[in-house]
């Protein structure tokens, strides 16, 4: 693709659900929207899959007509210890169940009607501010826009260069599976260092995703298959799921060097949002709704912006105050549970404490839930 000289309202790095959903926004509002995505629409990545409910009306707004798929609504939540010690609890929220696959392709084509443009296939290499104009280099051409946000989920892009970088130490994987298991549950299982999810997603199908450290992966030589034998399947649940589940794809979708470092909504000029603003550890009750609500937040002070009522700076920092005053408190609470999980004794004094205290593991799982937006 050639270079275009026209200069977009806002160019996007990242078409994830932050990425995908601030460029529906900007474009309902006639703003001119570039996204750019490393990937092919439709595509699978690793995560949970499970949405919580506060989510649901905002997708509505976009368009994303969810009632027609028939999606899984989530009420119960059961938790496990390593040896197999479980849990259990209402969701008073609750969520739903969707593929990525579906998801992302149903806003791909959303922001698409609304007038954005998608360019598949490319990767952005360079961000460079001169003169008030952003100037963006990438594997298919170089674009010009007023401002450039970032949405490149947990891993940032090789042009981003942040102070004492260090590679994460943690690695996703995913699987969709096909067994017995009841439509309303999401459970959450404990093994050494590390925890599987599964529940319902659309399609009849179920999502397994656990997260783990690389020292088990290369205690197991780096076979992914091996480590699940050797240490997730000395949890009973798991030893269940993995010996007696249809498993739709031979290999599982992976994902490594995974961080939940502390990071910031503006870097290298680029005004960040989702993952790439928030090191949001999936205990945090759900990084797809904290990536969805950023950007509904972005969107709202980027018109202001676009619409010359306030400076890049004021827009800058509003929107940090208040990505810190949502997200903050909800981002810690889950990466001190991450901390909990998947060591042997302090999960199973944790579980045995929240079994005898109800009241604290449901005031727990509020604080990991969003209000509706």
């Amino acid at each position: 693709m050639n270079s275009e000289q026209k200069q977009y309202d806002c160019i996007i790095i990242g078409g994830g659900l932050a990425g995908l959903t601030l460029a529906i926004q900007l474009a309902k509002n006639k703003r001119s929207v570039l996204l750019v995505e490393k990937n092919r629409y439709p595509f699978h990545k690793v995560c949970g899959e499970y949405i919580s409910m506060e989510s649901w009306d905002f997708l509505q707004s976009l368009g994303a007509n969810l009632e027609e798929l028939n999606l899984p609504k989530i009420s119960q939540l059961r938790v496990s210890a390593h040896a197999g010690f479980a849990i259990e609890s209402d969701l008073e929220m609750g969520g739903f169940g969707i593929q990525r696959y579906t998801l992302d392709q149903r806003l791909a084509g959303l922001a698409v009607e609304n007038g954005a443009q998608i360019i598949e296939n490319c990767s952005a290499l360079d961000v460079q501010l001169e003169d008030g104009n952003y100037i963006v280099k990438t594997t298919k051409g170089t674009f010009n826009a007023k401002l450039v946000c970032g949405s490149y989920g947990k891993i940032d892009p090789s042009f981003v260069k942040r102070k004492g970088e260090r590679k994460g130490k943690y690695i996703g994987v995913k699987y969709h599976i096909k067994r017995s298991f009841p439509d309303n549950l999401i459970e959450l299982h404990n093994f050494k260092n590390g925890y599987c999810g599964i529940s319902k997603v659309d399609d009849e199908k179920y999502c397994l995703c656990y997260l783990t450290t690389t020292k088990n992966l290369n205690a197991s030589g780096n076979n992914i298959k091996q480590m699940e034998q050797n240490i997730l399947m000395k949890n009973p649940f798991l030893r269940t799921y993995f010996s007696e589940s249809e498993f739709m794809n031979e290999k599982p979708i992976a994902i490594s060097q995974i961080g939940f470092r502390k990071k910031t909504t503006y870097q290298n000029e680029v005004i960040l949002l989702g993952d790439a603003a928030g090191a949001i550890a999936p205990l945090c009750g759900n990084g797809m709704s904290i990536a969805m609500r950023s950007s509904k937040i972005l969107a709202t002070h980027l018109e202001d912006y676009f619409s010359q009522r306030i400076e890049k700076q004021t827009l800058i920092d509003r929107y940090t105050k208040e990505w810190n005053t949502n997200f903050s408190f909800r981002i810690k609470t889950g990466f001190y549970l991450q901390k909990l999980f998947g060591k042997r004794l302090s999960t199973l004094w944790m579980l045995k404490l929240l079994n005898k205290t109800p009241r604290l593991l449901r005031k727990i799982i509020r604080m990991t839930h969003g209000e509706k937006f």
